[in-house]
C-alpha cells in the first residue's frame, strides 16, 4: 500500500484547535475533529447524521494517564449525545464514508480492529476495551482494512496518537542512536522517538526510591503507574520494564530508572559515553547555515 497522501485539513472557524475536517486525495472517508466545547457546532453538522466511528479522547483524572473511547454508530450524532455523562474526554473525532457505503457491518469491524490495535499499541488507556467486531466478507474485510489505514494515517494529524506504535520495528531492531542509562550497576537502553524518549523491554531500574521522592513525587507516581499496568515488574534486586514504554521526555525515563529526579539530558550517554545533551550539541553545531547537512560535504 503507498504511503505517500495529499491531506486536505478545513478549519471551519479559522483556528487548529477548533472544529477542522481531514480528507485524503482519492479516498472516500472524511473526519470532523473538534473539543468537547464544541460540541454542538460539531453534532450539528451533516456528517454527524451519518454512519462511522469515533474517538472520545481525554485524560483519566483518577491515574493522570491519557485515555480514549472507541465506538460505533449508526448515527454518529445520537450515541455522542448519550457519552454526556463520561467528563474524562475533552476531544471528538469521527470518520463517515462521504459516499455513504458504509453499513453496520462495516463500522463493526472498524470497531473492532480499532480496539485491538489500540490494546496493543498501549498508549492510551481504554475507556471500553470490549467489541463485538464483525465478520466480513473477503472482499468487504480488503476494503475496510484500507479505510483502516488511512485513519491511522489522520488521527496523529488531528492530534490524537493513540493507535500510533511506540517503536517501529526497523528501527528497533537496530542498534543505531541507542542510548544507556546506568545506575548502581543497573542498565537501561533507549532512544529518543518523535514524542519523547522510549525505554526498551528488558531494561532495569532501581528497586529504592530516593528521599526525595518523598517531596517530589512525581519519579515516584510514574513508577507506581507502570507497576500498576504491568510495565514494570519487581524482580530481585531491581524492576524490569516487560515492555517498550514511550515516556515525554528523556528526564522522565531516567527518573524512573533513578528512583528520583534525574536530568535525562546527561543521564542518557551512546555506547562511547557521549551524553544526549552532548551529542545534540554536536548535532547542532555540525549542521550548516543553511540548514542542509548535504552543504558541507558538497563545498
Amino acid at each position: 500500500m503507498d504511503d505517500t497522501a495529499t491531506v486536505r485539513i478545513f478549519l471551519t472557524k479559522g483556528s487548529p484547535t477548533s472544529v477542522r475536517t481531514a480528507e485524503i486525495s482519492n479516498w472516500t472517508g472524511k473526519a470532523v475533529a473538534g473539543p468537547r466545547s464544541q460540541l454542538e457546532d460539531m453534532l450539528k453538522r451533516d456528517e454527524a447524521g451519518k454512519p462511522g466511528v469515533y474517538f472520545l479522547a481525554g485524560v483519566n483524572p483518577e491515574s493522570g494517564r491519557d485515555r480514549v473511547y472507541i465506538g460505533e454508530a449508526e448515527v454518529i450524532r445520537n450515541r455522542i449525545k448519550g457519552h454526556l455523562d463520561r467528563d474524562f474526554w475533552k476531544t471528538l473525532v469521527f470518520f463517515v464514508s462521504k459516499d455513504e457505503n458504509l453499513t453496520k457491518a462495516h463500522i463493526k469491524y472498524l470497531e473492532g480492529k480499532l480496539i485491538d490495535t489500540a490494546r496493543s499499541v498501549g498508549r492510551f488507556e481504554l475507556e471500553n476495551s470490549q467489541a463485538s467486531g464483525s465478520h466480513l466478507p473477503e472482499p468487504d474485510a480488503a476494503d475496510m482494512d484500507v479505510f483502516l489505514y488511512r485513519m491511522e494515517q489522520l488521527l496523529p494529524i488531528l492530534g490524537q496518537e493513540f493507535l500510533k506504535p511506540v517503536v517501529k520495528t526497523e528501527i528497533k531492531s537496530s542498534k543505531a542512536n541507542l542510548l544507556y542509562c546506568e545506575i548502581k550497576g543497573i542498565k537501561a537502553t533507549g532512544r529518543q522517538t518523535d514524542n519523547g524518549f522510549v525505554v526498551l523491554k528488558g531494561s532495569a531500574a532501581v528497586l529504592k526510591e530516593r528521599p526525595s521522592t518523598q517531596k517530589y513525587q512525581y519519579a515516584a507516581n510514574l513508577r507506581a503507574g507502570l507497576m500498576s499496568d504491568g510495565i514494570l515488574e519487581e524482580q530481585k534486586d531491581r524492576l524490569v520494564f516487560l515492555a517498550d514504554h514511550e515516556f515525554s521526555s528523556p528526564s522522565a525515563a531516567a527518573a524512573v530508572i533513578h528512583g528520583g529526579q534525574a536530568n535525562g539530558l546527561t543521564a542518557w550517554k551512546d555506547s562511547k559515553g557521549a551524553s544526549l545533551k552532548e551529542k545534540e550539541e554536536k548535532d547542532v553545531q555540525q549542521t550548516p547555515a543553511g540548514g542542509d547537512p548535504k552543504a558541507m560535504t558538497e563545498e
